[in-house]
């Protein structure tokens, strides 16, 4: 059969597909995070970030979280164009969190403006 044997040892729990890397040259292109990206196993997608808020950084998803801890491991502080590359595992639970908080502070200040529109009567 061709079944792979799982490894002696699985990866900590925080490891996971996606990195996220903060930290990269302005100059960046696609192209050039899948040849650094790419030899540590399959990748799925590159995101680069490329509004004022997010250019540096960029979301690398492996197709196993073995390749995304092996790039981990090897990338984290890399000197990529004269910058150290910082890296994260993708916590969804975070992201989520910060979108709730922004959501919720959208709808502050609409009631914010109903209220000021209500007085104003």
């Amino acid at each position: 059969s061709s079944l792979t044997p799982l490894p002696k040892t699985l990866p900590p729990s925080e490891v996971n597909r996606i990195l996220y890397v903060k930290n990269l040259p302005y100059s960046i292109t696609s192209s050039e995070l899948y040849t650094i990206f790419g030899r540590f196993g399959s990748l799925r997608q590159i995101r680069l970030g490329n509004a004022d808020k997010t250019k540096g950084t960029a979301f690398v998803v492996y197709n196993d979280i073995f390749s995304s801890e092996k790039a981990f491991k090897a990338l984290k502080g890399f000197n990529c164009g004269g910058r150290y590359l910082i890296l994260h595992y993708f916590r969804r639970d975070k992201e989520e969190r910060k979108q709730l908080k922004e959501q919720q502070e959208e709808e502050i200040r609409l009631l914010k403006d109903k209220l000021k529109q209500m007085e104003e009567k």
